[in-house]
């Protein structure tokens, strides 16, 4: 094993109810109501693919630059006051760094959500940052996962992903990474290279290394 990614929202850290709460806020703005179902179709995508998929739900006529500024402002906020990691992510980044294992942050979200994440996880605790606005193309596309592995010179074949959306999985699947998935608001189907748990402190270092070939 070379690496480890992790994915942020609803891996690294608990934000799904954030961005349900967020989403929820913008869309009273705009009129409309918006449900956990709503939520679930965004699961791991990009900021381009919630705003369309708002307008797209709400019908109103609203520039698409005004909402995505209303997310992005109400996300960092919310997240200023705090964000809860995940149970059992933070003993496995300590491990993997005490182990000398390089590190990536790997996520669909913008640089200034990850920034407002980061400053209560620890910037440091992490050898390279991915967002949304280092790729031309977001997760389920390998783009951001090959990229993480330019950054820190790896195979990614030799590279283990932790992520908790399919959208995510996909991409770290393409990249030809290995994947252990905590999956959170929808479903991962277990599938060869991939370990499916509850959560990550069900997870070791020593579990990490066993899905790289040999």
């Amino acid at each position: 094993m070379q690496a480890a990614f992790f994915d942020m929202d609803g891996l690294l850290v608990d934000t799904e109810k954030v961005w349900l709460e967020i989403e929820t806020g913008v869309m009273a703005r705009l009129g409309a109501v918006w449900t956990a179902e709503h939520q679930a179709h965004l699961v791991g995508g990009s900021m381009q693919r919630t705003v369309d998929y708002m307008i797209q739900v709400s019908g109103a006529d609203v520039p698409a630059a005004t909402l995505w500024q209303w997310m992005v402002d109400g996300m960092v906020a919310a997240l200023s006051e705090g964000v809860r990691i995940m149970p059992g992510a933070s003993e496995l980044l300590d491990g993997l760094r005490a182990e000398g294992v390089p590190v990536a942050l790997v996520t669909s979200s913008l640089k200034d959500i990850a920034d407002a994440v980061l400053k209560g996880v620890g910037r440091e605790r992490f050898d390279a940052v991915v967002t949304a606005d280092d790729v031309t193309r977001t997760k389920p596309d390998p783009e951001p996962y090959l990229t993480a592995a330019r950054l820190l010179g790896v195979q990614p074949v030799r590279c283990v992903v932790l992520e908790d959306s399919p959208t995510g999985v996909a991409a770290a699947t393409a990249a030809g990474c290995a994947v252990v998935a905590v999956p959170s608001v929808l479903p991962v189907e277990p599938a060869p290279g991939r370990l499916v748990v509850p959560s990550l402190t069900s997870v070791t270092i020593d579990d990490l290394r066993a899905l790289v070939p040999a």
